[in-house]
């Protein structure tokens, strides 16, 4: 080889960087400028390389940026540029990533979300440009257009694994909601019916469609849709056990259908024992029941073998539940009371008639006994009547042995 051509070979070689099996090469332009092009990865679909250039003034220039690229690209923290936007890789999260692998309410009711808040407000960023600004603008647009706290929460822990499984996949190298902060949601005040409000419910309840629906959650705990889920299956009247598995849900969209999950919020099984008096009104249910069943002869069906059905054995809507219930809580001077209240009134009951917090936490099938503790630091009046009178009596018996002295 002359001289010539070996110089000019050892000249290439010397513009050529090497990070394991990754090299780049510089050359100059036509404007005196120059360029480098770095192989940074291949395309999955063809298997071809994809080559990034960088471009400046001096050779040396370029050469320092080659290198920190090549560095990034072999270390793993380069991402390749693509034009996917958020609202593109939400549609491909649910599909490929949810679709399968949660249930069908569940799945419903990340589209819901998706569709009527994350994409009006971000679903047209592309997401490798997506910054925990713009999370933070939708949390707060959000609130000024008056969204509950919770259902913020809810958006945001959507965003929150999607943007995950998005970094897992290496399509962006941060999450982009540890960036923002959620709106904290102020715990919303809980109150269970008092104990003179109680035998007042129990009374106006009394001949109406869902009375042993309603009792069977005041004495149970029971959440609405477990109750109106329950099957006869569940029901053990020799054990005194209700084992609650399943619920009655509604699909989250316009004209949506109600479907009996196989799960219940917490995905367990919750075996309770609530006290005898719960099993009256079930007993009750049941002949109500077989007498609609006699009267609606080959009308009748009912398949999952509800406990609380209308008169030809279909379910019970939980619209109903809720007006019905609304009607009679106005009707005993708690027009603010929900439904909900009655699994708060039973574990507040639970709770004044000395149940340990574990026990309680069981009860409604909490996942932490801490959790249970905190929603239920309220005390009833029975508890604080109680508390009076002990410490009443511990006041008494020091008076007592000072005089004593």
């Amino acid at each position: 080889m002359s001289n010539a051509v070996k110089s000019e070979a050892d000249k290439k070689q010397s513009t050529k960087s090497r990070s394991g099996n990754n090299t780049g090469t510089i050359r100059k332009r036509s404007n005196n400028s120059y360029e480098a092009r770095v192989t940074v990865g291949r395309d999955p679909k063809t298997g071809k390389q994809i080559q990034k250039s960088i471009y400046g003034k001096s050779k040396k220039e370029v050469r320092q940026k080659m290198q920190q690229l090549i560095i990034d690209v072999d270390s793993g923290n380069y991402r390749i540029p693509n034009n996917m936007t958020v609202q593109d890789w939400m549609r491909e999260w649910l599909e490929v990533f949810c679709k399968n692998k949660v249930k069908q309410y569940t799945y419903t009711s990340y589209d819901t979300i998706i569709r009527v808040h994350i994409n009006p407000c971000i679903g047209e960023i592309k997401l490798t440009d997506l910054k925990g600004i713009a999370i933070q603008r939708t949390y707060n647009d959000l609130i000024e257009a008056g969204s509950a706290p919770k259902t913020i929460k809810n958006i945001a822990a959507v965003m929150h694994k999607a943007f995950k499984m998005a970094v897992k996949q290496e399509l962006i190298s941060t999450n982009p909601c540890d960036n923002a902060e959620i709106p904290s949601a102020p715990r919303k005040e809980i109150k269970p019916l008092t104990d003179s409000e109680i035998p007042k419910f129990l009374a106006a309840i009394q001949g109406r469609l869902m009375e042993n629906a309603f009792a069977l959650c005041l004495f149970a705990g029971l959440r609405e849709g477990e109750c109106l889920g329950l099957s006869w299956d569940q029901v053990d009247f020799d054990k005194g056990i209700i084992t609650v598995n399943q619920q009655l849900q509604r699909e989250k969209v316009k004209g949506g259908k109600y479907f009996i999950a196989q799960s219940t919020k917490s995905n367990k099984p919750r075996p309770v024992m609530p006290p005898p008096i719960a099993f009256d009104y079930l007993k009750s249910e049941r002949k109500r029941q077989l007498a609609n069943q006699l009267a609606a002869g080959e009308r009748w069906s009912n398949p999952d073998n509800l406990v609380f059905t209308n008169s030809v054995g279909g379910h019970l809507a939980i619209s109903t539940f809720y007006k019905q219930f609304k009607k009679v809580a106005t009707s005993i001077g708690r027009p603010d009371a929900r439904p909900h209240d009655l699994r708060h009134t039973a574990a507040t009951i639970a709770v004044a008639s000395g149940s340990d917090i574990k026990s309680v936490q069981s009860f409604l099938g909490h996942a932490t006994a801490s959790f249970t503790l905190n929603v239920y630091t309220h005390t009833s009046e029975k508890m604080m009547a109680d508390t009076a009178s002990r410490v009443q009596g511990y006041y008494e018996s020091l008076k007592n042995a000072s005089k004593s002295k």
